[in-house]
């Protein structure tokens, strides 16, 4: 597909900033800052971070990676009427394979640290 170099420098950057906050997003849910508002920020600084406001995100973006888990095996094993590219030897589709199963178990992982966090934030019974 031809496309002109700014629209596909914007692509690739756009893909990039989003992939980065979701990982910051992630990330939040191991560290103190996905609990207290660092106090450097203006107006919320020290401020308790609602448990549900990370829960909600994380468990709707596992959810849709873990979507993707599910196609990945799918089309990678061609079940149910899926298919697969080819490509030019065993080895390049090991890679590709391998690979894009690396990603595809982002998923669950997401959806066990959002667990994880639950866990914590949860107010203590009794």
């Amino acid at each position: 597909m031809d496309m002109p170099l700014w629209m596909s420098i914007s692509y690739v950057g756009g893909l990039s900033v989003i992939s980065e906050l979701f990982a910051l997003a992630c990330f939040s849910l191991v560290r103190r800052w996905g609990e207290v508002v660092p106090e450097w920020i203006p107006v919320f600084g020290g401020r308790r971070v609602p448990p549900y406001l990370a829960i909600v995100p994380a468990t709707i973006g596992g959810l849709v990676l873990t979507a993707v888990l599910i196609a990945w095996v799918l089309t990678t094993f061609e079940i149910a009427g899926f298919a697969r590219d080819r490509f030019d030897n065993l080895w390049w589709g090991v890679l590709a394979v391998s690979t894009s199963g690396l990603f595809a178990l982002c998923g669950p992982m997401v959806l066990a640290m959002t667990y994880a966090y639950y866990r914590r934030r949860r107010h203590p019974k009794g």
